[in-house]
């Protein structure tokens, strides 16, 4: 009998592959890999001009490190002082978007109070490096664990962001993975050495010069960065962007990838089985593959597609025509917070629409989201970020290559409450062939890393256990 997945959060939902899977050496498996259908990895490049014919490219680790001139500090002061405002409708809260008073409020925090250079002092605690792969600069930081013991276990893990977040999104989960677990047991232990590369176009990754870099590209640049740093398997995790680029990444090389952690689904095919899911799930959820909680997540299913259409309006500007938005968003620091701060308010809990000040300040505070608002302004990648949707979703997904791969790497699936888009694990086993974990998350919504880091640390460490046989 199959254990019920929302009375036993964690639980595998698929448990006909064996954890063995996960030990990509094991000669038993490699006539399963053989057989498994792979994501052709390809090549690329993205420098300026035409691919140098015969040069070798620059491999070595660079160290880097954050920094902002003053000139850059006063031109920003400068712009803030000119800013121009709508004042809000009366009532709107959030339901027309940023509401302006508020917007500010946050403003008078950023030119009066906020400390870049303190904030800088804190970017540059974790150690940062530049590489150059495919004729770009990637930027990453890699930490090593805070002290191993004999019973540790280190494992080293890639985790990658996504918009209109950044590397800086993980910074407060990095210490609850690299250092000893809070809730030891008497097996060993896991610690991880973390590696949180910027998708190259956001932050301090150098933006490709040539059209169609997608997830595919990005996937294949982060395993030649794994590779670099001497990594022959590692563990992935991702959100938005990231789980949609660790995906690619375990569809391509499945013996490099110990396992994957995601918080969030991409799906590109549902099939007749959703409709009939939409259909019952409702009334009689258990006839259908959904449990009680699914169907809590999912209907009333009008409530769910309008708040997605509400939510999704960026999406259309930013896959057909990004430069155009974006140039306004470049020039001006009070746009650009408005346009990324107002997702960390209803992309965290959609009930934060209801009020004027968003309930930004109850997850995060200001000083947390405009470090992240200052590494796009500092960095002038609000642009190449946005144009990353037009490179992926410009074209039909349920046609592009990755959809026809399945992924057979363990993996384990966070579902947070108040994301986007909830996922039931029988529809992720469409795609998902060796669902090892999959937790309703208690709470939480899209930026988990950054909003629940304790949370979203112990699911990774529990998923990691079981595929490591520790448990």
């Amino acid at each position: 009998m199959q254990a019920n997945p929302s009375l036993f959060p964690g639980w595998p939902c698929k448990p006909d592959l064996s954890l063995e899977l996960g030990n990509a050496c094991s000669s038993r498996w490699d006539s399963v890999w053989r057989k498994m259908k792979i994501l052709e990895i390809g090549e690329g490049w993205w420098g300026l001009g035409e691919k140098p014919s015969r040069s070798q490219e620059d491999e070595t680790i660079r160290p880097f490190q954050v920094k902002t001139s003053d000139k850059e500090i006063q031109d920003l002061y400068l712009r803030l002082d000119q800013t121009r405002y709508t004042p809000p409708l009366e009532g709107a809260a959030f339901h027309y978007g940023f509401n302006s008073n508020y917007l500010q409020t946050v403003v008078s925090y950023w030119r009066n109070q906020f400390d870049w250079q303190k904030q800088v002092k804190i970017l540059n605690q974790y150690p940062h490096y530049k590489t150059t792969i495919e004729g770009i600069e990637v930027h990453f930081i890699h930490v090593k664990p805070t002290h191993t013991s004999r019973d540790q276990i280190v494992r080293p893990l890639l985790m990658v962001h996504g918009w209109p977040g950044s590397f800086y999104e993980f910074y407060k989960i990095i210490p609850l993975l690299t250092g000893p677990s809070s809730h030891l047991s008497n097996s060993e232990d896991v610690v991880f050495e973390i590696i949180c590369p910027s998708i190259p176009g956001y932050g301090f990754s150098e933006p490709p010069h040539q059209q169609g870099f997608d997830s595919i590209a990005a996937a294949r640049i982060f395993h030649k960065l794994m590779q670099r740093l001497g990594f022959q398997e590692y563990y992935l995790q991702g959100g938005d962007w990231g789980s949609r680029i660790t995906q690619n990444m375990a569809q391509m090389l499945p013996k490099s990838v110990k396992g994957l952690h995601i918080n969030m689904i991409f799906l590109s095919k549902y099939g007749w089985g959703a409709m009939l899911d939409f259909l019952l799930g409702p009334y009689v959820p258990w006839l259908v593959g959904l449990t009680r909680e699914d169907a809590r997540r999912m209907f009333p299913v009008f409530k769910h597609i309008y708040h997605l259409l509400r939510e999704s309006g960026y999406m259309h500007i930013q896959c057909t025509k990004p430069d155009t938005a974006g140039c306004g968003l470049n020039d001006s620091p009070v746009g650009l917070a408005a346009y990324i701060l107002e997702k960390f308010s209803t992309w965290t809990d959609k009930s934060f629409l209801n009020m004027e000040d968003g309930n930004l300040e109850r997850k995060y505070s200001l000083d947390e989201l405009l470090t992240n608002v200052m590494i796009y302004w500092v960095t002038s990648s609000i642009v190449p970020s946005m144009r990353f949707y037009k490179e992926n979703i410009s074209q039909d997904p349920s046609s592009a290559p990755d959809s026809k791969v399945d992924i057979s790497v363990p993996t384990g699936i966070a579902a947070f409450p108040n994301e986007l888009l909830h996922c039931p694990c029988s529809w992720a086993k469409k795609r998902f062939k060796n669902i090892v974990t999959y937790t309703y998350m208690p709470r939480g919504g899209h930026f988990a890393a950054f909003e629940e880091p304790d949370l979203l640390a112990q699911d990774i460490r529990q998923f990691v256990k079981k595929v490591e046989h520790l448990n």
